[in-house]
């Protein structure tokens, strides 16, 4: 490739929030994209432009065949892929049991199997380049689970957060990046009804559940903090940075319930220590 700045990106989820505005700010700054959507269509009429430096792929993340077709037509185009962003991925509000399997299920079939999917059809490409960065986008609740109502949905994200931690070790030998994102409320429509799915059968008795879910609706809904534009400015220099961070905290808010967590871990860890330590075999002297 003639200019090394420029790179093939692969995001999923690019019709709308944050997997739209990367794709248009990295057209505009003349790289790749391959940008999947469940809906083309809506993907095309959402990016608003056509060149033949972006690819538009129909892409139905739980289906581990639509994914590896999807990354074969981008290699097919591009002749490689530099930078992976998982950032497909939905909201699911519910108490813990007032959630059903089948829905508890169906978050972890896209947040999570979802992501390992690309994972999983991305890696022997990146590992034949010896390079490339794989960004997954979890979320804030990925690291703090305090979020009453979004017991699934931190479940989906803690899992990304750990099995993204892992993913690091595994593909360093290959040369291979990867970033776990953590943002915090970003201005994006993921508090709407298309990206934040409610329970199916709520259950009265869960008043801090639905206080919740009044709050992001109504209230945080439109006035998060976060600007989704910045938040993609951040990442296009992440991936460019040399050294690129495996944790990022994007969001001041992100960056307060990560200290808070961390202080009361601590102070938990502290306080029990005396039991902690008491379980191991008396080492005979």
């Amino acid at each position: 490739m003639g200019n090394q700045t420029k790179k093939v990106w692969f995001i999923t989820g690019a019709s709308k929030g944050i997997g739209l505005s990367l794709t248009r700010q990295l057209l505009q700054q003349g790289h790749m994209v391959a940008a999947t959507s469940r809906s083309v269509a809506q993907l095309q009429e959402a990016v608003g432009v056509s060149t033949n430096q972006f690819l538009a792929l129909p892409m139905n993340l739980p289906n581990e065949e639509s994914v590896a077709q999807a990354l074969a037509k981008t290699m097919e185009t591009f002749g490689q892929i530099d930078v992976v962003v998982n950032n497909a991925g939905y909201g699911h509000l519910g108490s813990l049991e007032e959630l059903s399997d089948q829905e508890a299920r169906q978050n972890f079939e896209v947040n999570v199997f979802g992501t390992l999917n690309v994972i999983r059809k991305a890696l022997p490409y990146l590992r034949r380049q010896g390079s490339g960065h794989i960004f997954n986008i979890s979320s804030i609740a990925g690291l703090s689970g305090s979020f009453p109502g979004f017991g699934i949905y931190c479940a989906t994200k803690f899992a990304v957060n750990g099995l993204t931690e892992a993913l690091a070790e595994e593909v360093a030998p290959f040369g291979i990046k990867v970033t776990l994102v953590m943002p915090g409320y970003i201005r994006t429509n993921f508090l709407t009804d298309s990206s934040l799915v409610t329970p199916q059968a709520p259950m009265p008795e869960y008043a801090n559940a639905r206080e919740m879910q009044a709050l992001h609706q109504e209230q945080i809904n439109g006035n998060q903090p976060g600007d989704p534009e910045k938040v993609v400015a951040a990442l296009i220099q992440t991936a460019a940075a040399e050294n690129s961070p495996l944790h990022l905290l994007l969001g001041s808010d992100a960056y307060e319930f990560a200290n808070a967590k961390l202080n009361s871990l601590e102070q938990e860890f502290a306080q029990w220590e005396r039991v902690t330590q008491s379980v191991g075999f008396e080492v005979e002297v």
